[in-house]
């Protein structure tokens, strides 16, 4: 079999499962974020951190609850990592401040970006209390946004969107929770470590000394994943035989990916009465990674089938299909998962990996921020064919003008000129 046609069966094998799994889980989050009801649990939590959840915000209001929230998460994780040495089951493990502060912003924003070896640079309770717990929060901010702006146009009048700590607090208790639950306990059936050892000396088959290290990796794996954070308790990461030790739970982390950004457009259908649209989204979405799957096989598979060769970082337990379907999936979610190098990819497949990053991860995109990317681009598509014929754009029966696609061009272009403009002042410091 070839690896174009063994990366088609997969692919084929996994729209079967979210077809089967997205549409119930869209008709949960629909009713997860309409309902009136609030939870015991949920109750209790509003309680403690002082928030009324039957008042509903203005999109301002609402931004800024985004940002404090945030804010507060940069700094409580910042401290948490600074003082873990005195923590249980630290492990002598530490990071710089500066170190410590690039984490921090990198968990909270979902980025999961590391700049420390997993198993070197934070200890069990960092990992537990700290980064498990900013991977379900960052996500559900990530959830939260989305289904405010899908409220936006669905609504008939009035300025609220809802509240932004209900949203967060539905997110992660009826939906992230329970899904990583399950996630965790299948990861460990299929081979995943789940303890609190620490690093211990063994003698390998040639008499070599060698560190195995242990710790909470099914619980850190499941939410990492389902919530496309990205971020490996090993340096390795999903190469890591602790963390993905065969081809099933390697299929079973790319449905966590891809899971509730494919759910999530049948959700936007049922907000805004028209499943069509959530059918057109989705249909773009699969569109999009599916081409970028095969081609990336096919590149690979030429690359391989040269006389040098090309499997150096590869994954070879489960093949170049499934490191081509995993790697695809990754980077059409912002998820900063790999099991294998991306930069070991030829130039085509590893260029069609990048060109799915640049996309703005729309295909299908992260927990939220697909969706909302993608409407986004739907705002300046409507507006720029209302143009072209010259009607008045309108989406969901609402006017596009001036204002609306002034918004919709910044969300396009703010954050590559962030990354630029930083990484323009990092080359002009001389240390750099």
């Amino acid at each position: 079999m070839t690896p174009v046609l063994h990366t088609a069966l997969g692919l084929l094998t996994i729209g079967v499962i979210l077809l089967v799994l997205a549409f119930p889980l869209s008709t949960w989050l629909h009713r997860v974020f309409t309902d009136e009801r609030h939870w015991r649990i949920e109750r209790t939590i509003y309680r403690v951190v002082g928030v009324n959840p039957d008042t509903g915000q203005r999109w301002s209001v609402y931004a800024l609850s985004v940002l404090a929230f945030g804010v507060i998460s940069v700094a409580a994780l910042w401290l948490l990592i600074l003082v873990q040495g005195w923590l249980p089951w630290s492990f002598g493990r530490a990071q710089t401040w500066h170190g410590a502060l690039n984490t921090a912003i990198s968990f909270t924003t979902n980025t999961n970006w590391q700049s420390y070896g997993g198993e070197a640079g934070a200890g069990h309770t960092v990992q537990m209390l700290g980064l498990t717990v900013q991977n379900f929060v960052s996500a559900a901010t990530g959830l939260a946004v989305a289904i405010a702006l899908v409220r936006g146009l669905a609504r008939a009048g009035g300025q609220r969107i809802g509240n932004f700590w209900v949203d967060l607090t539905r997110a992660s208790v009826r939906v992230l929770l329970p899904i990583a639950v399950i996630g965790a306990t299948l990861l460990i059936l299929g081979g995943v470590i789940q303890n609190l050892a620490g690093p211990r000396t063994v003698t390998t088959v040639t008499g070599a000394d060698q560190i195995v290290h242990g710790g909470p990796v099914a619980s850190q794996e499941a939410i990492k994943l389902l919530g496309t954070n990205g971020g490996g308790f090993f340096n390795a990461n999903s190469a890591h035989p602790f963390e993905n030790p065969n081809p099933w739970t390697n299929l079973l982390q790319i449905i966590l990916v891809l899971i509730i950004p494919f759910a999530l457009t049948r959700t936007y259908g049922l907000m805004v009465g028209d499943r069509r649209q959530g059918r057109l989204v989705a249909t773009v979405m699969a569109a999009l990674f599916s081409v970028a799957a095969l081609l990336t096989a096919w590149s690979e598979a030429a690359a391989a089938a040269l006389p040098t060769g090309s499997m150096e970082g590869k994954e070879q337990r489960f093949g170049l299909a499934w490191s081509v379907l995993f790697g695809t999936a990754t980077t059409g979610t912002s998820t900063g998962a790999v099991n294998s190098m991306h930069e070991s990819y030829s130039p085509l497949g590893g260029g069609l990996l990048m060109l799915n990053m640049l996309l703005g991860e729309v295909s299908p995109g992260g927990v939220g921020t697909g969706l909302y990317g993608m409407l986004v681009l739907v705002v300046i598509t409507v507006f720029v064919a209302g143009l072209m014929v010259g009607r008045t754009p309108e989406l969901l029966g609402k006017a596009i003008g001036r204002r609306e696609i002034t918004y919709a061009a910044l969300a396009s272009i703010v954050m590559p000129t962030l990354v630029l403009a930083g990484t323009a002042s990092a080359l002009l410091i001389p240390v750099a």
